[in-house]
């Protein structure tokens, strides 16, 4: 027999994938996380659609009906319940199963049938998932499987596994809120954390409180400036029904919803909906807000007195009742404090309670309801931000800002879930490509994902026992529908599922790789909007676009993020097939000429869309959004789309929200007298707070203002100046153009509009340089 407990020896050049699957037949079929133990055998098991499935005991008939729908969707099999007899796959939930762990499972192949044995229904349930996988190792949906003879024992690394939806920015329905937990499931992911209200929206039915969904749930979206700005109220929200629908068809793929009710900030739909909650005295006069169409931090805070308490205890009731999980989550993050600073109330509070300051009001604040939920069972848990007036007694952190919340609580003994920003904020971009959707501006590779360490070295052994474990996030400014949310998760929860269950030792990048692509093959047959950014191909210039210009040739190198599969292509406008020229190394190219390009498996299962390079002039005077630069040391930080709310999928546009400035980079300029600018109109939805500070304002000459053109940088000078349109009567995309004086020699431009703040964002498509 051959263990397999790690694969350093595993190739990771282009076209490794084919070899590898016929070497290694545990990793063909996709397992992803990669088990703890594995060995083969030599023995052989076909399955068939003859199979039956069994179970010794019958609660776990669930976990049987499980598995045959789970290899009909993924292989097409109909598997059939039945009595146990030899050659079928059996179920036994063993209080002596041979491993111990409560997520535990052993799984063993031989002649005689399979047997998945487990001390707890959620391991039983999670041996059925890498069935699952192993009856799905390739297309041939419909097909027998001819198992190889395996003994895996497996279990988690860590406790809590999880992925947080944002529905409070952007609204996601029953049906695709199931699809993300059924995903979850097939990933051994066991918590789902509901993000429930923000400024934004507030998505749960308290049925004591009913306009916190009458008014709460609804807001007017934001105006491009231009003709079809939307008039319709954006919103919805879940019934109690929906709830309780959720939380059993999570339980039974043993996921616990984690429900999140922010506090004290993020206030502001539940005080559009009740005022009395929030602040009432401040000293430039109280209002009722409208519900928050601006992503960002907005200044609305729950007020700290006993009837705003009072307020979120009865909240807090109905949410126990419908959420059996242990945790609940009470936010904390992002908190601006100018209202209670302004508030008389509030600073006489402070003085009565003998505090500090208002960090110190909030951790008083989070306590309250931290011992609130203590009397009724459950426990706290919010972000680190609830740290910073001293750690609530109660609370277990959730770490955001880095990993810094995470050591400073658990070496005081609390609790910890590790969620930083970089890598696991996954509304982040996965990759430069020009195609990528609507996200924040980072970039998070999935590399990054695969090689998070949910225990900070600053840990010792015993402090690290207080890491629960890990989630991603999912904040959804920019995911607007649930192809966009399965767009940023998928495949980047493979790499934190990974991350979180397998072994550390087991862990490894190029093995992972190999596996990963018959998962790919899985998102597709459940369709399900996986981004192939990993494995799309890039093309690179061997001297650059300005050598490129000078010459009029290049040579061009192929490759993708993950360096894996094996790149095809052609040069005639064709799309490649497996028949197609295979790239080795870096080719001629000529002006006028074109390449399209894909990544396949050595068997031809395609990992990515085409992409296309046009080798011309054109082309290589032109910047679109991606290709373009942050002016000085701004930061082009978020990728937005063109209408704020609209579930469609959208183009999206590089912005520094603070200034509305892009760099084109060098070029020589000899000959090179036009320019012409794709623009697009963008609402100008920024909850900016303590940071409105920071937006740079910039002299106009006409009422609507200018695109204005310098020449080296923003100091530099003026080459064009362009009038823009009225937003109320024109387009919302459209394109500006002028003719630059004639200069010679390297230079870079900086294009800045000049619209006033008051009225919509203009961001920039692409830059293209002409000849006159």
């Amino acid at each position: 027999m051959t263990p397999l407990r790690t694969a350093k020896h595993l190739l990771t050049t282009f076209g490794a994938i084919a070899a590898l699957c016929s070497a290694v037949p545990s990793l063909a079929s996709g397992l992803i996380p990669q088990p703890a133990e594995i060995t083969t055998t030599k023995s052989r098991l076909q399955i068939t659609n003859t199979t039956t499935i069994c179970v010794t005991d019958p609660s776990s008939q669930p976990t049987a009906d499980y598995l045959k729908t789970l290899v009909k969707t993924l292989r097409g099999l109909d598997l059939t319940t039945a009595a146990c007899t030899p050659g079928n796959i059996t179920l036994s939930l063993d209080g002596s199963a041979p491993v111990a762990q409560p997520e535990g499972y052993s799984l063993d192949i031989t002649t005689t049938g399979v047997t998945i044995k487990a001390r707890t229904p959620a391991g039983l349930f999670y041996g059925a998932v890498t069935l699952g996988q192993l009856l799905s190792p390739n297309d041939a949906y419909g097909a027998p499987v001819t198992l190889t003879g395996l003994q895996i024992r497996d279990y988690p690394r860590y406790a809590w596994r999880g992925l947080m939806i944002d529905p409070a920015r952007h609204f996601l329905p029953v049906s695709d809120v199931k699809i993300m937990i059924d995903q979850m499931s097939q990933h051994k992911l066991n918590s789902l954390h509901l993000h429930l209200s923000d400024d934004q929206g507030w998505r749960i039915e308290i049925k004591r409180y009913p306009n916190l969904t009458k008014i709460g749930a609804w807001r007017t979206p934001p105006s491009n400036g231009g003709p079809g700005s939307p008039t319709e109220p954006y919103g919805g929200f879940y019934t109690q029904d929906d709830i309780r629908d959720l939380v059993a068809y999570a339980a039974a793929r043993h996921i616990t919803i984690v429900p999140e009710i922010d506090m004290p900030g993020h206030a502001q739909a539940a005080v559009a909906a009740y005022p009395e909650v929030g602040i009432r005295d401040l000293r430039n006069g109280g209002d009722q807000p409208k519900v928050s169409p601006d992503w960002g931090v907005n200044p609305y805070l729950f007020n700290t007195d006993e009837q705003s308490l009072t307020f979120l205890r009865n909240v807090l009731d109905e949410i126990m009742e419908l959420f059996p999980s242990p945790y609940i989550h009470v936010g904390g993050d992002e908190a601006v404090k100018n209202q209670w600073e302004q508030s008389p109330a509030i600073q006489a509070q402070i003085k009565t309670l003998g505090l500090k300051d208002e960090h110190e009001l909030q951790t008083w604040f989070i306590d309250q309801l931290g011992a609130y939920l203590n009397s009724k069972g459950r426990r706290l848990i919010g972000w680190d931000e609830i740290l910073e007036g001293g750690i609530p007694q109660t609370a277990a952190i959730m770490s955001w800002r880095g990993t810094k919340g995470a050591v400073t609580a658990a070496q005081a003994g609390h609790d910890v879930v590790l969620s930083p920003t970089n890598p696991l904020y996954f509304d982040n971009q996965q990759s430069r490509r020009n195609d990528e959707p609507a996200a924040r501006g980072w970039v998070v590779p999935l590399q990054d994902v695969y090689g998070f360490e949910a225990t900070p070295p600053e840990l010792n052994p015993d402090q690290g026992k207080h890491v629960l474990g890990a989630q991603a996030n999912l904040w959804s400014e920019y995911l607007m529908s649930g192809w966009y949310v399965q767009h940023a998760a998928f495949p980047r929860a493979d790499a934190l599922s990974e991350a979180l269950w397998s072994p550390k030792a087991s862990r490894d990048w190029p093995s992972f790789l190999t596996r990963l692509p018959v998962q790919m093959a899985r998102y597709r047959r459940q369709g399900i909007g996986a981004s192939d950014a990993a494995f799309a191909v890039d093309f690179s210039l061997s001297d650059g676009r300005n050598g490129a210009l000078a010459t009029g040739k290049t040579e061009l190198s192929l490759s993708n993020q993950v360096k894996t599969g094996v790149i095809r292509y052609t040069l005639d406008g064709s799309e490649p097939t497996t028949a197609s020229k295979p790239y080795s190394k870096p080719f001629a190219l000529s002006l006028g000429q074109t390449v399209t390009a894909a990544a396949f498996t050595r068997e031809g299962a395609p990992l990515a869309k085409s992409a296309r390079y046009d080798f011309t002039e054109t082309a290589l005077l032109t910047r679109v959004s991606q290709e373009l630069q942050a002016c000085g040391d701004g930061a082009l930080g978020l990728r937005t789309p063109l209408t704020a709310d609209s579930p469609a999928k959208s183009p999206a546009y590089n912005i520094d929200i603070f200034n509305a400035c892009w760099t084109y980079p060098e070029v020589r300029r000899d000959g090179l007298t036009l320019i012409s600018v794709d623009y697009a109109r963008l609402a100008r939805n920024y909850g900016l707070a303590n940071e409105a500070h920071k937006v740079r304002t910039q002299p106009r000459q006409t009422h609507f203002g200018e695109l204005v053109v310098y020449r080296d940088s923003c100091t530099g000078p003026e080459e064009a100046r362009i009038p823009l349109p009225n937003p109320a009567v024109s387009p919302n995309t459209g394109t500006l153009t002028a003719t630059l004086p004639p200069v010679t020699g390297n230079h870079a431009l900086c294009l800045i509009f000049t619209a006033p703040l008051d009225g919509p964002y203009y961001a920039i498509d692409s830059v293209t340089l002409k000849r006159n």
